[in-house]
């Protein structure tokens, strides 16, 4: 999970656009066996945006809230969905971050806003199926470029500030880092590829199932955690330059808040409503802070505000769904989640699209093995092959438990399929069957590779060619040699019936190396010497026509260091520089013991000014032409 840290950091090179907090609130259906005094409800709306609740110091005055939405007791769970969920959806396509989160006290129907009921489905099945949907829309189109991708789930809680992995229920007490670039991520937290909802659901139903649920005086289901859904989709471009985005969903549902007195709390149910209301706090905390404009974030002193630091004040696009209850008894509640609400519509998200490069050589495979070991690991693509048996929305919705077949987008239970085969018949009568373009790689593109490794290939033949003309010159020069020298006539036979039984190779010229010449180190390498490298005259009787020598020549030696003393005497401050070793503060050292104490004698009176031996002599070997080719 992205976001930013604790401390005034600065922000992403790429200048993000600032999105404010979606604030929704959806007002629980009045229920009468939990008014015992009959007192009706404290709270009630007043337009599609603003609602009233009785002002409990004056019972004759209402406060007035107003939000991004609200939704009465008759609202149904898709009008809830449609008008402030799904339009966030598309951010997550584009290498965007979204948040959906639901906050209030118990008994207020979180639970029911994120799961819902097949009879009616709440934010995360009708989420999922609209990520399926549009993945497959982006992957089905002719137009613009080729993209591939594939989707994780990671499913988690929050159990008295311990994160627990319920997809793996052997990963215990999982750890919150941060990386260098200030995203929040759990190491060894499940990531499990998915390619369609029926496939979700066969992980996300038994990981539900392992959430840790109670029942108290307030709630008979009472959650006695926090749970984050996370889906991962990394969208990958086929063709160049191959970027890669990576969007996150996140679908967060926070336990309530709870009064100890009236839910009746004993022992492990206490300790879990101290740590579910101690995390709620420090959530408190953070708006407050962001909202002032505080250096500090507190996002650290809590497990649940260290995983919604995305959420808020980070870079996601956040929807906060606030469940209230209209009875009189859940006023004080009902009221707290109100203000809660308020702070946090004022908090400032700043989303901005995660975009990367990949190398050319890299490109998304088509096709994963589920078989295949490593397949835990890696994300499974969603193929355009694969689209017919995933996009069979009839059998799809009537076999979700999450789902009541045909409740949801009637389109994709009749008429997708039909729309999917009228698409395939318009590519095969546009392409024929023998002329469709290769999956994963344009048509142009690929006639250039083929192209380029033609011209290899040829290039590499006429090198073979070229290679076989040489050895065919060297092999004929040989043999004008061998021609051309005279030997002994009985040699002459010997050789000739060597050559024809094939015992005996062909005599070639070898170079000869003379091993280098060994003198005293002691003398050449006397700093100041100036090593020349002479050619020996032919002796009498010696084979190497080219032999060398090392000698120290003196008189040039000595013309250089004359030269030398003579910028060090008369040189100015330029000329001195443009010695080897000597910078300006030497320079200066140099002119003022000159003006001082008259001219140098010889160089090693630098020593004088303070200059060790060690550095004179690295002077005098950097000054002094060592090596010269007579």
């Amino acid at each position: 999970m992205s976001g930013q840290s604790s401390a005034c950091d600065p922000q992403p090179t790429r200048k993000p656009v600032h999105h404010p907090v979606q604030v929704v609130v959806r007002l629980r259906p009045y229920q009468n066996t939990d008014d015992g005094q009959q007192q009706g409800a404290c709270v009630r709306g007043v337009d599609t945006r603003a609602l009233e609740i009785a002002n409990w110091r004056n019972r004759g005055a209402s406060m007035h809230y107003t939000f991004d939405a609200f939704y009465g007791d008759d609202s149904s769970q898709q009008e809830i969905y449609m008008g402030s969920i799904k339009p966030i959806l598309s951010h997550v396509l584009n290498g965007q971050n979204a948040s959906v989160f639901a906050y209030g006290p118990t008994g207020a129907g979180k639970t029911h806003t994120m799961l819902g009921s097949p009879e009616q489905p709440g934010v995360v099945p009708r989420a999922l199926l609209d990520v399926f949907r549009m993945t497959r829309e982006q992957s089905d189109q002719l137009s613009g470029p080729s993209w591939t991708f594939a989707i994780t789930m990671s499913y988690l809680e929050i159990y008295q500030e311990k994160v627990l992995d319920l997809l793996e229920t052997g990963h215990q007490d999982l750890p919150i880092r941060e990386d260098r670039e200030k995203n929040i991520f759990i190491p060894n937290l499940t990531q499990q590829p998915i390619s369609s909802f029926v496939e979700f659901e066969q992980f996300f139903l038994p990981a539900t199932e392992k959430r840790t649920t109670a029942s108290t005086k307030l709630n008979c289901r009472s959650s006695r955690s926090h749970s984050v859904l996370l889906i991962k989709v990394v969208k990958l471009e086929t063709v160049s330059p191959f970027r890669q985005l990576t969007g996150k969903l996140y679908l967060i549902d926070l336990a309530g808040s709870e009064d100890n007195r009236r839910t009746g709390n004993q022992g492990i149910r206490l300790k879990e409503s101290g740590a579910i209301n101690t995390s709620l706090f420090v959530l408190s905390k953070v708006v407050d802070a962001l909202n002032q404009g505080l250096c500090r974030i507190p996002y650290r002193d809590s497990k649940l505000t260290r995983l919604l630091q995305d959420s808020l004040g980070g870079t996601a696009h956040s929807v906060m769904i606030t469940n209230i209850a209209p009875e009189y008894k859940h006023y004080f509640n009902t009221l707290t989640a109100l203000n809660f609400a308020a702070k946090s519509k004022l908090v400032v998200n700043r989303p901005f699209i995660q975009e990367t490069i990949q190398p050319i050589g890299v490109r998304p495979s088509k096709r994963v093995n589920p078989d295949h070991p490593s397949c835990s690991q890696q994300p499974a693509k969603i193929l355009k092959s694969d689209v017919l048996e995933n996009s069979s929305g009839s059998e799809e919705l009537a076999i979700s438990p999450l789902l009541k077949p045909g409740e949801y987008d009637p389109e994709v239970c009749d008429s997708h399929v039909m729309e999917r085969l009228s698409h395939l018949e318009n590519l095969l009568r546009t392409y024929g069957k023998n002329g469709l373009p290769v999956l994963g790689t344009p048509k142009e593109e690929r006639l250039q590779l083929l192209k380029k490794l033609d011209e290899s290939r040829l290039q590499i033949q006429k090198l073979e060619q070229r290679q076989k003309e040489l050895e065919k010159a060297i092999i004929a020069q040989d043999t004008v040699d061998d021609e051309s020298v005279s030997s002994d006539s009985l040699l002459k036979n010997t050789r000739s019936a060597a050559l024809r039984k094939g015992c005996v190779s062909k005599q070639r010229k070898q170079a000869i190396v003379t091993p280098l010449q060994r003198l005293d180190n002691s003398e050449l390498l006397k700093p100041g010497n100036v090593i020349v490298v002479k050619r020996k005259a032919k002796q009498d009787g010696s084979d190497v026509e080219n032999q060398f020598e090392l000698t120290v020549d003196v008189e040039l030696a000595q013309k250089h260091k004359d030269y030398i003393l003579n910028i060090l005497n008369n040189g100015s401050l330029r000329e001195l520089k443009t010695l080897q070793r000597i910078g300006d503060k030497t320079a200066k050292l140099i002119m003022g013991w000159r003006e001082h104490n008259g001219p140098y004698a010889k160089i090693e009176d630098l020593e004088k000014i303070g200059m060790s031996s060690k550095t004179l002599s690295t002077f005098m070997k950097a000054n002094v032409v060592s090596c010269m080719v007579k």
